[in-house]
């Protein structure tokens, strides 16, 4: 029973992070017009940016988490 209970709580806590791609991916967008970044920087935030859009829709979580967390790296959130 204990072992059922902890994977319920471990799906949903898989679930809940799954669903933050989006917020990350609306905060960079929101702090991607204003960042003052060169034309390289630019080009890599954008690039992790789409990365992690790209993963989140294939169901890749983690690899989204890893590149929408670099892009916020580099804006400083």
């Amino acid at each position: 029973m204990k072992k059922v209970l902890i994977a319920a709580v471990a799906l949903n806590l898989s679930l809940a992070l799954a669903h933050n791609c989006p917020n990350d991916m609306k905060a960079i967008d929101a702090k991607m017009s204003a960042a003052k970044l060169s034309d390289a920087d630019m080009a890599k935030l954008k690039s992790l940016r789409e990365e992690g859009e790209k993963f989140h829709k294939a169901g890749k979580h983690d690899d989204s988490m890893k590149a929408l967390g670099e892009a916020k790296k580099m804006l400083g959130i």
